[in-house]
């Protein structure tokens, strides 16, 4: 299994950085809620300065929904519908302690973290451009279709497990309680976006390994090294 940016997503976004960390061994019976608390703290202040849409990170993530033809504020980047929620209610639902963590490091970096459930994947994940045939799921168990040329997670199946790049991931490999491995994918396009998604998936690696005592493999990915291998 591999994840990869197409070659098109490259040359349209030279820009982008991506973090990546394979983990397996996850499970719920586990507390989260130190380090949920540190990346908070991290948006509570970086809030308090700025509202969510002034934040170079989010700013760069509404310009590229821009270029691909849709309205930033009608589909926002997944970073900025969190920071948005985050603001207006001073907290998140807790689902699942690895979704928490991730939601709350996103909050922190202001940076969208996509998480997977590799058994729920078909052979591989790349980040595409859709054909508008591909099957995706919702979180209320709809099936829809993205739109022809969509940016979308696509696996070996034609299944799309996330629709307009980081705006909705698909219900279908959703984390659950069952959930043993997984991939975690965070994104950024923003000036400082390659250093910034370094410490990002440090700092979720170094979360990770101190709450599950498991070690998970990480890349950082770049039109250099575009593919990560799991």
């Amino acid at each position: 299994m591999h994840f990869c940016h197409s070659s098109d997503i490259w040359s349209e976004f030279p820009e982008l950085s991506a973090g990546v960390l394979h983990v397996n061994g996850i499970h719920r019976e586990v507390s989260v809620a130190n380090h949920v608390a540190e990346f908070e703290a991290m948006a509570q202040a970086r809030l308090a300065d700025s509202a969510e849409g002034e934040l170079l990170e989010i700013q760069a993530w509404r310009r590229a929904f821009s270029r691909m033809g849709l309205k930033p504020t009608q589909y926002r980047s997944a970073s900025e519908a969190l920071l948005r929620r985050f603001r207006k209610e001073g907290t998140l639902p807790r689902i699942h302690p690895l979704i928490d963590l991730c939601n709350a490091a996103s909050l922190a970096f202001a940076v969208p973290i996509a998480v997977f459930d590799l058994a729920r994947v078909a052979g591989h994940l790349e980040v595409r451009r859709a054909a508008g045939d591909e099957i995706y799921m919702t979180f209320a168990g709809e099936i829809e279709h993205p739109e022809p040329q969509e940016v979308i997670f696509a696996d070996a199946e034609q299944r799309a497990h996330a629709r307009r790049w980081t705006n909705r991931q698909s219900g279908h490999s959703a984390v659950r309680d069952e959930t043993g491995s997984v991939l975690i994918v965070a994104e950024a396009l923003h000036a400082s976006a390659a250093a910034d998604v370094e410490r990002l998936t440090d700092a979720l690696d170094a979360a990770i390994r101190a709450t599950w005592s498991i070690e998970p493999r990480s890349a950082i990915l770049s039109r250099s090294v575009p593919q990560f291998d799991c």
